[in-house]
């Protein structure tokens, strides 16, 4: 699965844009290609690996 980081307004979960605002967006932000990061959310802890970069 592939997320976009985007702005609070062009949110949309079913298209894969996540508001910069999310925990998980959050979690990523400042994390490099190869990382693996853990998340808190309300139905527990979900690894995403960061695999690709763009801009």
């Amino acid at each position: 699965m592939s997320y976009t980081l985007v702005s609070e307004h062009e949110a949309n979960l079913k298209e894969g844009k996540l508001s910069i605002n999310t925990p998980i967006a959050k979690a990523l932000l400042g994390k490099k290609k190869g990382e693996v990061v853990e998340v808190t959310v309300p139905a527990g802890k979900i690894p995403f690996e960061i695999v690709e970069i763009s801009f």
